[in-house]
């Protein structure tokens, strides 16, 4: 994954116009929603009726976890914020440590998040036959919680497990939380007393800071001046039970302390966050599943993402070149926006694209709740062909990761 821009966007162009209130942005979406199969489509595979999602860290903000550009993000809040990048990850013990200590601290408020109204406002609108599948940017697995029979494709992976770097087995992040814990008892404390502070809970920057805490998005806290040199993490147990040959042939190692701790001296049996970190390739296969998801459809609805990532703007620039119509609901600039609704005809009110500045979980549920006054709904006998061939959730994609 690219590194992404982290500078401010230019503000967005409210299309149509009347798309500058709420109930102005709900009327141009219902148009964009239920609109007949676009004459633009240069191609008629797929479901023309149909619409995908293309969703970022804006839909989550609602659930209380940090995003990157809000107006709390960390972008904006934390100018010295850096993410590890996946050569740091490997080659660099310290930065593990570091890692995993921040990580540690982090699980507990992203574990405990659940999906918001906007996600299952999304939910309701594949009940209605309008939303097909789902592509997101997002690693907190709310979209596969709260709509598990639309197709979902984590296009950056997921936190609710690990990987292995040698062998690619999987590791609950639950069960390996559980491992730091036990081989960090000081630091388990700290958390403990940080919960109970409510150290944690708030997503006010203001507040954060004078606890002493930085919240960045994927369950990463900044502890200013913490020990992270001090911290402990386990191997893969697959691994430490049975070491792997390397890619050469060579029998690898894999050590651990008396308390089961990974230890420098390995050459094998490092666990990674399944997650694409920035500077790791996505899997083609991933890729392909993303561009299927996007070839799939007739139109492209984008939610809560500036789509900042390279890897994100590519899927809305295809669809772009298919010729889908295209909406953008997100609060702030969206990196190239205009270049997506180039020569809209004059007087279209939403039909063929929407620009919209409203938050998705106040939007969505109250458009959910429009359309079901028109009582619309798409007949279920339409030519439909899910998602790389199966009707399935995210589970059809966890293994490409892997």
């Amino acid at each position: 994954m690219r590194i992404p821009y982290t500078g401010p966007l230019p503000p967005p162009y409210i299309i149509p116009r009347n798309a500058n209130t709420l109930p102005g942005s709900i009327a141009a979406l219902s148009k964009f929603l239920t609109a007949p199969p676009s004459s633009t489509l240069k191609d008629n595979s797929g479901d023309p009726y149909s619409t995908v999602v293309l969703s970022g860290a804006g839909i989550s903000v609602a659930s209380g976890l940090a995003d990157y550009r809000g107006t709390n993000g960390t972008y904006r809040q934390n100018k010295t914020y850096r993410p590890i990048y996946y050569h740091e990850f490997l080659a660099n013990h310290e930065a593990r440590k570091r890692y995993w200590a921040r990580s540690f601290l982090g699980w507990t408020n992203l574990h405990k998040a659940k999906p918001n109204p906007g996600h299952y406002a999304v939910r309701d609108l594949g009940d209605m036959g309008i939303v097909r599948s789902v592509v997101t940017q997002n690693v907190d697995s709310f979209h596969s919680i709260a709509h598990p029979d639309i197709p979902t494709l984590e296009l950056h992976g997921y936190l609710r497990a690990l990987t292995c770097m040698t062998c690619h087995n999987d590791l609950p992040r639950e069960a390996f939380q559980e491992s730091l814990a036990r081989l960090n008892p000081a630091w388990a404390t700290f958390l403990a007393e940080a919960i109970a502070s409510g150290a944690l809970n708030t997503e006010n920057p203001e507040e954060r800071r004078a606890k002493g805490m930085k919240t960045n998005p994927d369950g990463d806290v900044d502890l200013s001046g913490a020990p992270y040199s001090t911290f402990r993490y386990p191997a893969c147990p697959h691994c430490l039970a049975n070491p792997p040959l390397s890619t050469d042939g060579s029998q690898t190692k894999v050590e651990v302390d008396g308390e089961g701790a990974w230890k420098a001296s390995s050459t094998a049996g490092i666990l990674k966050p399944a997650v694409i970190m920035f500077g790791e390739s996505i899997p083609v296969r991933v890729k392909e599943a993303a561009e299927h998801a996007i070839d799939g459809s007739g139109r492209l609805l984008i939610l809560g993402t500036s789509l900042a990532t390279y890897s994100a703007w590519r899927l809305a620039r295809r669809a772009k070149e298919r010729g889908m119509p295209i909406a953008i609901l997100n609060l702030g600039g969206v990196r190239g926006e205009d270049a997506f609704f180039q020569e809209l005809a004059m007087g279209q009110q939403g039909e063929a694209g929407v620009r919209a500045e409203q938050s998705t979980d106040k939007l969505l549920p109250r458009l959910v709740d429009q359309l079901r006054r028109t009582g619309f709904r798409y007949p279920t006998d339409r030519s439909e062909t899910p998602v790389d061939g199966r009707n399935t959730n995210s589970e059809v994609f966890k293994d490409m990761l892997s």
